[in-house]
């Protein structure tokens, strides 16, 4: 953000003292403007799918990337009803059980991931967002080193103890490194 969205006079960083930390501020003496560049509340889900989790390809992302079926909160929903809607938006799935997994962030987008596993049913139609998705077994799937990929970890160790799932080959290419 470069311009202040009351007045349209540039932002400047200035450290807050009140807070101690620095944030964006409207220049102009007349404009009160704060910008706080808060995370954006994502919801992800794991699907487990005929005993088996779902990755699904996204089609903006490199073709070896598959994830957590994830959306943003719409106003007045709650977590829990984002991930039911995503997940019959994305898969046309009907989400039967659904339970918090945990909160993680994901610092590069700036997001506070909120996941949960969903036990779902249903026969699997991607919308416009997926091209693909596989299946995998618990004691098989690969977790990546980021946000959603440390909550599949977290839930697969939770039911497997003593199982701990392998890391995910995850180089993000050149084109995809802003």
């Amino acid at each position: 953000m470069k311009y202040c969205p009351i007045c349209t006079t540039e932002l400047e960083s200035k450290l807050l003292t009140s807070e101690d930390r620095e944030r964006l501020i409207c220049i102009s003496e007349s404009c009160t403007y704060i910008h706080y560049d808060n995370p954006t509340p994502v919801v992800a889900a794991i699907v487990d799918y005929q005993d088996q989790i779902l990755l699904a390809h996204n089609t903006l992302w490199p073709p070896s990337w598959y994830g957590l079926v994830t959306g943003f909160l719409e106003k007045g929903e709650s977590p829990e009803q984002g991930i039911i809607r995503e997940l019959k938006e994305e898969t046309d799935l009907e989400a039967k059980e659904v339970s918090l997994v945990g909160l993680y962030t994901f610092e590069r987008m700036n997001q506070l991931i909120i996941a949960y596993h969903v036990v779902a049913s249903g026969e699997i139609k991607l919308n416009e967002e997926l091209d693909d998705y596989k299946l995998f077994a618990k004691d098989k799937v690969r977790y990546w080193p980021s946000g959603t990929g440390f909550a599949l970890r977290d839930y697969i160790k939770s039911v497997l103890p003593g199982h701990e799932p392998g890391l995910m080959e995850f180089a993000r290419p050149a084109s995809h490194e802003n």
